[in-house]
């Protein structure tokens, strides 16, 4: 009896047997790229668990609230001054995403320029990374004496600490073009421009977008330096005007909502990667199956 199934099997034409198979491969490589349902609430449970682990640890070692405040205590702190969080959280909000898109804008198109000349490329990149090494703290006072206290020097500062990894990824991207697909495509007549754009550009965006999930989080690193020395508004104000008082729940929950923007930002940022440079990507995690 076990005999027949394979003589069946074997009485089928080629062609039918391959889509059969192609078939059972596609549903197995589908199968495992499907994460399980914990995988997607890891991050919760993970959040949660370091809650409860901090909750604890603060009643068992009976930490005074300037030191370390409970959760508990700093939602609390987040229920009281929620008008004044929330006014912050929306300024630090704004200068960090104007200095982002400051950043993306800029970075473009200077990754574009350095990754089309070598040229440009050993002239600008060791200004480049000089200028990045700087502390981006030292420049605010710079900022300020040029453009006063208030919004321009959170700006800015979110838009030069950005600004560096995308254009450094760009570059990358346009800089991992095959010399033998580049001598390929010269010797069917294509030009350098053409090269650039039917070629490198496409190859440099799964670069592009994944320095946005970096860039848009070093952007908040900006605002907040800049909003802790130059600033009359933003969260980082608001924390070193509570950190004066010694409301150290304030400063926490100030903390906590940098973390919620940042982490909010981040997964926009993946979820556009993911939309537009989702075929550059062949692991299921990747491509957020």
């Amino acid at each position: 009896m076990s005999a027949e199934p394979t003589q069946a099997d074997a009485a089928k034409p080629a062609e039918a047997r391959r889509v059969e198979a192609r078939q059972r491969g596609e549903a197995v490589r589908a199968a495992k790229r499907r994460p399980f349902p914990w995988v997607k609430a890891a991050p919760w449970l993970y959040t949660i668990g370091l809650f409860l682990i901090w909750e604890a640890s603060v009643w068992l070692f009976a930490l005074p609230q300037y030191v370390l405040p409970a959760p508990t205590v700093i939602l609390g702190a987040i229920i009281d001054y929620w008008p004044t969080i929330w006014t912050n959280s929306v300024q630090t909000l704004y200068t960090t995403v104007v200095g982002f898109l400051m950043a993306v804008a800029g970075g473009l198109a200077l990754g574009l320029l350095v990754g089309w000349s070598r040229f440009i490329y050993a002239g600008l990149y060791p200004l480049m990374i000089g200028f990045n090494a700087i502390p981006k703290v030292a420049v605010v006072p710079i900022l300020v004496i040029w453009f006063g206290i208030g919004d321009v020097p959170a700006i800015l500062t979110a838009f030069l600490i950005a600004f560096f990894p995308i254009v450094v990824n760009v570059a990358t991207g346009l800089a991992t073009i095959e010399p033998e697909m580049e001598d390929v495509l010269r010797a069917l007549g294509a030009k350098k421009l053409d090269v650039m754009l039917k070629v490198g550009i496409p190859r440099s965006m799964p670069y592009f977008f994944g320095s946005l999930k970096i860039a848009i989080t070093l952007a908040f690193v900006g605002s907040v330096i800049s909003e802790t020395i130059a600033a009359n508004a933003g969260l980082g104000h608001m924390m070193l005007a509570a950190q004066s008082q010694f409301n150290v729940p304030l400063v926490f929950a100030g903390l906590i909502m940098l973390a919620v923007e940042g982490i909010a930002m981040y997964a926009l940022m993946a979820w556009i990667e993911k939309r537009t440079t989702g075929w550059a990507h062949r692991s299921g995690m990747a491509q957020g199956n």
